[in-house]
């Protein structure tokens, strides 16, 4: 392998010009720019190769002494790394919340990274700060719809902010939480608030033995690091069993209570609008008003939801959602912007401040900084992705791609019901469901035996994992699975397989065809043969 001069004169060609235009690298940019997903289906080849046998190709674990040229390094990461790499873009991959993008971030993405502009002060993002402070402000109109007066308050104010940009929903999450933690210990007769003093003396202060986080179990699992981050302990994050995938509002009610007459303090009631592994959302509105009776913090955790906002059709979903303290969001998910871009939004722009910090070379008092109430200090400006998103889509195309991705999945969960051997075990809210085979003859002998369901569940169970690691393996589609606890078997948690339909390029002939290969690896199992004797 050849190896590059080292001089500062090879140093300096690096940072100010290519190798030749007829350099690997050239050609793969020129071959991304034509189409990003025809490159994918060439250059990622699926394979049974384990995460062990991958390792091997990442084993060196010094750094090479002697430069590469720039031709030979993009060979190397197109054999090792892209190869095998995961076809996000594959109209067949429906088993995350990850997407395909449209054309238009890729030079979007190169542009970002040559300007290489750092969010955390003004001094190295001049444009990109008010620029990020608009994107929050769309978001924040989109979930509160404040008066345009309100926005002309707050949108560029140097003593508050709307909200904070983060790299996804755990930092936001974590960030809304933070902000409830330090308002709910804020400075009172003599006491300098618990961002000063720290958590032992505000305990004191305030005459509180504990501090917990209230939502159900079908919370994403950034609350338990933040009840762990924040030092509440992770005991103290309360969750409540939902076999119907919704928090109730009554039991988070009884809950909330129980813990605070125990001389504990609820920091914050939390709802989820879109869960993790069935996309349900909780009762938004009649949560508000469980935490307003706690008289604690609501936060909305939206980064799945959130988007479907933008759509007048399925906007009352969220009903509720504008009476959030705090709401989380994702633009990496339902809004088609590369990955890493979380928004914490603040219904009260005053709330930034409990988290504000100042430092003499930056984040100056009285600077428009956005690392001064930022948890992560630099960054790069992904808002300029959204900002570009928002005005290329516009919410009349957002409403059609929230529209088209929950239809698909209502005529997917039908089909799925109407297939003798298949069973639907969370039909869609939004644009996620799960499932399971379940063949015709079982079905009928859980409902009229219900003294066999457990042992079948196991059986099913197992049938689910192996058609599921086979599915993967074979790398025509894929589908993730769960295990969660449902309405119809209350007695023990399933396992199941999860559908993810946010790929726009995903077909109903997709779906039928993923069906029809679960259907055929599972008739190949011992399992099948087993449950169907």
């Amino acid at each position: 392998m050849g190896k590059a001069e080292v001089s500062l004169e090879h140093l300096y060609k690096v940072f100010t010009k290519p190798e030749g235009r007829d350099s690997k690298l050239a050609q793969i940019e020129e071959h991304l720019s034509d189409n990003l997903a025809d490159f994918l289906s060439q250059h990622v080849v699926t394979d049974a190769r384990s995460l062990e046998q991958i390792e091997k190709e990442f084993a060196q674990f010094s750094v090479p002494d002697s430069p590469q040229f720039v031709s030979e390094h993009a060979e190397s990461l197109l054999e090792k790394l892209v190869t095998h790499s995961v076809n996000t873009y594959s109209p067949t991959f429906i088993g995350h919340m990850t997407s395909a993008l449209p054309y238009f971030h890729l030079p979007l993405a190169k542009l970002l990274v040559g300007l290489n502009q750092n969010l955390v002060k003004i001094e190295t993002s001049k444009a990109f700060t008010p620029l990020e402070r608009q994107v929050l402000g769309m978001m924040h109109e989109l979930v509160y719809g404040e008066s345009e007066q309100f926005y002309q308050t707050y949108l560029h104010s140097a003593q508050s902010s709307l909200g904070a940009f983060c790299s996804g929903g755990t930092v936001a999450n974590m960030t809304a939480l933070w902000v409830a933690r330090n308002k709910l210990f804020a400075a009172q007769d003599g006491f300098k608030g618990i961002a000063r003093e720290g958590f032992g003396a505000a305990l004191a202060h305030y005459g509180v033995n504990k501090v917990g986080i209230l939502s159900s179990k079908r919370g994403h699992y950034s609350l338990s690091k933040a009840v762990d981050l924040l030092g509440l302990g992770r005991d103290q994050m309360l969750t409540v069993d939902c076999p119907t995938q919704r928090l109730s509002p009554e039991k988070a009610l009884v809950l909330g209570k129980e813990f605070q007459q125990q001389g504990n303090k609820l920091l914050a009631l939390v709802g989820i609008a879109g869960t993790t592994e069935t996309g349900h959302v909780d009762p938004l509105d009649e949560l508000a008003d469980v935490a307003q009776e706690l008289d604690c913090h609501f936060h909305v955790d939206a980064a799945w939801g959130g988007a479907s906002l933008f759509s007048d059709n399925y906007r009352h979903v969220l009903k509720g959602i504008e009476r959030a303290d705090s709401v989380t969001l994702d633009a990496h998910k339902q809004m088609y912007v590369p990955m890493g871009a979380g928004m914490a939004l603040f219904k009260n722009p005053e709330d930034s401040n409990a988290v504000r910090h100042h430092a003499q070379y930056i984040l100056r008092a009285g600077s428009k900084d956005l690392g001064a109430t930022t948890l992560e200090g630099s960054r790069n400006g992904m808002a300029m992705m959204v900002y570009a998103s928002l005005h290329i889509f516009g919410r009349q195309g957002y409403q059609l791609l929230i529209d088209q991705s929950i239809e698909k999945a209502k005529a997917f969960a039908k089909m799925i019901s109407d297939h003798s051997d298949f069973e639907l075990v969370t039909s869609p809210t939004l644009a996620l469901l799960t499932y399971r085979l379940c063949p015709a003859a079982i079905q009928e002998k859980m409902k009229s035996k219900a003294t066999e369901q457990s042992r079948l569940n196991e059986q099913l169970d197992k049938l689910t994992v192996a058609v599921q690691k086979q599915q993967r393996e074979s790398g025509k589609s894929f589908v993730s699975r769960t295990r969660l606890t449902v309405e119809q078997y209350p007695a023990q948690p399933i396992t199941v397989f999860r559908v993810v339909l946010a790929n726009p390029l995903t077909s109903l002939g997709d779906l039928t065809a993923i069906l029809e290969e679960q259907l055929t690896i599972a008739q190949q199992t011992p399992d099948w043969r087993s449950l169907n004797q």
